[in-house]
Formats: structure tokens, C-alpha cells, sequence
């Protein structure tokens, strides 16, 4: 297992997951999120071949529509 942080609190996950296995983990719709990982944006195109790394940092946002 792999301890990371998620919008600043702790988070685990398993050994060798990818950027869309967090955000499956986190029950998160991926195309409805932005996220900042290690302090850049990270492109959409890139999270199926992230791999997450030990003590790596993720600011997730959700987007949300509103009239």
C-alpha cells in the first residue's frame, strides 16, 4: 500500500494503482474533476498511465454546474 495526501488529508491505495484507480477509490465521476497533482494540472489524457508514487500530492476539484 501507498500513503498519499488528497486535498490535504492522508489517503492509501494500492501498490502500483494508476490516477483513475484514486479516483475510482474515491467514487469520483472522472470526467467531472480537475486535478493538481505535485503542484501541476494534470491533463486528463495522462491518468490512465500515472502511476501514483509514495507521498505524492493530489488537489482534486469537482465541478459543479449551476444556473
Amino acid at each position: 500500500m501507498l500513503t498519499l495526501t488528497v486535498n490535504g488529508q492522508p489517503c492509501t491505495v494500492p501498490t502500483l494503482s494508476t490516477v483513475c484507480d484514486l479516483l475510482n477509490q474515491l467514487q469520483l465521476a472522472h470526467q467531472l474533476v480537475v486535478i493538481e497533482y505535485n503542484g501541476d494540472i494534470l491533463h486528463r489524457q495522462d491518468w490512465e498511465r500515472t502511476l501514483v508514487q509514495e507521498q505524492d500530492r493530489f488537489e482534486i476539484v469537482t465541478v459543479v454546474g449551476g444556473g
